[in-house]
């Protein structure tokens, strides 16, 4: 125990207690916390300190009962007042001083907003340079710009945001691209909780901590700089120019992923001054594409859609049943440009 830093969830749900995450950079699939420190006589003195960081909010140092070794625990914290997602904790000798804390960063999805955020701790294992920090991003935008490189759990990944049931869990490697050049593996580990707004609506969120595990190269489980699955071969081979394609969610209609670069002029991110819409006139329209492509795996039809500067784009949708996994189904969505368009 004194060699390494243990991190440990605390994204509460339906667990009755903390889970272990990983011990120094070698992850663990959520294990009890006794089992990775045994019954020893320390074990109270960690559980306390657990307790006291999550309610405090605030790093804790403190010598164990019986005053040999010293506990010290850092929270994980997310952007924007969430509770604190996770511990980082050390226990060692009182003369040891512990070994640099391992990067590592908190982040949450609100499904009802379809917003993601992440801590600034997540941002520097990022690598991102402080003047493009934004913590506040569309959920799209999680896969954008090749900063992650997932792994064939991808569409396991998708449909935990699709089909979000409270107490879902998610574990998976995958590879961030930094700003720097440097590609470091990285593991993540989430799950899906009630919680309570201040209006009294209950909404679903995914808390997670995503932690770095080494050089991605180094790393077997990390994701190849060249995607080597066949569906993401087939995929590319099939893009073409004028033509963008896109992932989304057929239940709410909110785009899930680019499979292709964004399409140009089209409001989509957090960060514009307009949000991503379907204009008001559309939405029947819209609906009858989703119910159409429910019952018969593909639908076409021509939709307007919010562009960057507040007008509307019209545009050509043609789309495709895909499944995300045995119980969860998307639409492929390929959109082109409509020939007139720009509208009012």
């Amino acid at each position: 125990m004194a060699a390494d830093w243990v991190l440990v969830e605390t994204f509460g749900g339906v667990r009755q207690e903390p889970t272990v995450l990983a011990v120094g950079n070698k992850p663990k699939n959520m294990v009890t916390v006794r089992s990775v420190l045994g019954r020893g006589p320390f074990l109270p003195d960690v559980l306390g300190a657990i307790t006291r960081v999550v309610v405090g909010r605030e790093p804790v140092e403190a010598r164990t009962t019986a005053g040999r070794r010293r506990v010290i625990a850092y929270p994980l914290l997310a952007h924007g007042g969430e509770p604190v997602h996770g511990v980082q904790l050390w226990v060692g000798p009182l003369e040891e001083d512990p070994p640099p804390r391992p990067a590592a960063g908190a982040w949450h999805i609100n499904l009802a907003r379809h917003v993601s955020c992440r801590s600034d701790d997540l941002l520097r294992l990022y690598g991102t340079r402080p003047d493009r920090w934004r913590n506040e991003h569309d959920l799209a935008e999680l896969f954008a710009y090749k900063r992650l490189q997932t792994n064939s759990d991808e569409s396991k990944a998708l449909a935990l945001i699709v089909n979000a049931t409270a107490g879902a869990e998610h574990l998976a490697t995958w590879t961030v691209n930094r700003d720097d050049g440097v590609r470091r593996a990285v593991r993540f580990a989430c799950r899906c909780v009630k919680i309570q707004t201040p209006g009294g609506r209950t909404e679903l969120v995914v808390r997670g901590i995503t932690y770095d595990i080494g050089p991605a190269e180094a790393v077997p489980a990390a994701p190849p700089p060249m995607p080597v699955l066949l569906a993401q071969q087939v995929l590319a081979a099939e893009a073409r120019p004028g033509r963008w394609r896109a992932i989304v969610d057929l239940r709410t209609m909110r785009l899930l992923k680019w499979v292709d670069n964004p399409m140009p002029g089209v409001a989509w991110t957090l960060g514009r001054s307009h949000r991503p819409a379907i204009h008001r006139q559309d939405l029947r329209t819209a609906l009858g594409l989703s119910n159409e492509l429910a019952s018969s795996g593909r639908a076409t039809g021509v939709l307007r859609l919010r562009a960057d500067d507040g007008s509307w784009m019209k545009t050509n949708v043609s789309a495709a049943l895909m499944a995300l996994d045995q119980h969860t189904t998307a639409a492929l969505v390929t959109l082109t440009l409509a020939e007139r368009g720009k509208v009012d």
